[in-house]
């Protein structure tokens, strides 16, 4: 049943390199970050207090400007709605996927969308046999990534500490979505939650490709290597992703790219996360400055979440 998988992580991961390569699959497309779906649920836009779908939910996707990726038609989507019997949202959505499965000629559609890793459980409740594929990376990195991103204000760049200390605000905000991917995925079990690594995946990508199509119960396919062929681009000025870059390892590097405070406020904020990930701190004695620093920014950063009515993760 479609959606088949969900690919998550914090977002700054490379979701966007996995969901390519898995959509170079020749049995399975994956839709490009939808973003609407657990939400519009949840809060039961377009839909009737007991989850139907009306007639407002079609207006609402023709409008929405993500749903344009899907290419599904206004009469295509309208059939979907029956007017004799309602129709749950679930059910609705899987149609809407089935039919870009039509588009796409592959009978597997999955979605790609990182902020997802905070929906698991909406997600579940509504496709209990859906597959979740949770992408992690070093947080350090994912530190690099968002630093200069042009949309710094959508992710941990909104929380009031970003101004006072970005470094310990992206540690949380990485701790934040990775904690609560993994403690809504791992009860699932393996066979409905995997786990990637990025690191990995373009250190060895045919191996991580190899695990991943047996979790998904699909023949491996070297053509998930080559997702870029014939879609590079040579602009010396993109990045690896507008570039449509092959696999590349080390396009960011913490330890030569982060400042020396940045990596202690970083690792005093999500040490802890990184030890158990296995990824090694430098510096595992903060100063004591920097420790008063970081559980300044935990309190207000949590506080932020809270007055955001956003879930908290049990360890945190």
């Amino acid at each position: 049943m479609n959606p088949y998988v969900f690919i998550v992580g914090c977002p700054r991961s490379g979701t966007t390199l996995l969901q390519r390569m898995v959509d170079a699959h020749p049995e399975i497309a994956v839709v490009f970050e939808t973003h609407w779906i657990p939400r519009w649920f949840e809060k039961r836009r377009g839909l009737t207090p007991e989850g139907y779908v009306t007639p407002k939910l079609v207006g609402r996707l023709l409008e929405n400007r993500r749903f344009k990726h899907l290419k599904i038609g206004r009469e295509d989507l309208e059939r979907l709605i029956s007017p004799s019997e309602p129709v749950p949202y679930a059910s609705f959505v899987t149609d809407i996927f089935d039919l870009h499965g039509e588009v796409a000629g592959k009978h597997l559609v999955g979605d790609k969308t990182p902020a997802y890793v905070r929906s698991v459980p909406t997600l579940h409740e509504l496709w209990p046999e859906t597959k979740f594929v949770h992408l992690i990376r070093d947080g350090r990195d994912v530190f690099l990534s968002l630093k200069n991103w042009s949309k710094t204000g959508s992710a941990a760049g909104r929380f009031a500490t970003w101004a006072e200390d970005p470094a310990a605000t992206t540690a949380l905000w990485w701790k934040w979505n990775v904690r609560l991917g993994q403690e809504d995925g791992n009860p699932l079990g393996p066979d409905l939650y995997h786990e990637v690594r990025y690191e990995e995946l373009v250190s060895e990508p045919a191996k991580a490709c190899e695990a991943l199509c047996s979790f998904l119960g699909l023949p491996y396919d070297e053509a998930m290597l080559l997702f870029h062929e014939g879609r590079e681009r040579t602009d010396p000025d993109l990045d690896a992703k507008k570039a449509w870059r092959p696999v590349t390892a080390g396009l960011r590097v913490w330890e030569s790219e982060m400042s020396a405070e940045e990596v202690e406020r970083f690792e005093a904020a999500g040490g802890d996360l990184l030890d158990e990930l296995g990824y090694p701190r430098t510096i595992p004695h903060p100063s004591l400055r920097t420790l008063e620093v970081s559980s300044r920014v935990h309190c207000s950063f949590t506080e932020d979440l809270r007055s955001q009515c956003h879930r908290l993760p049990e360890r945190w």
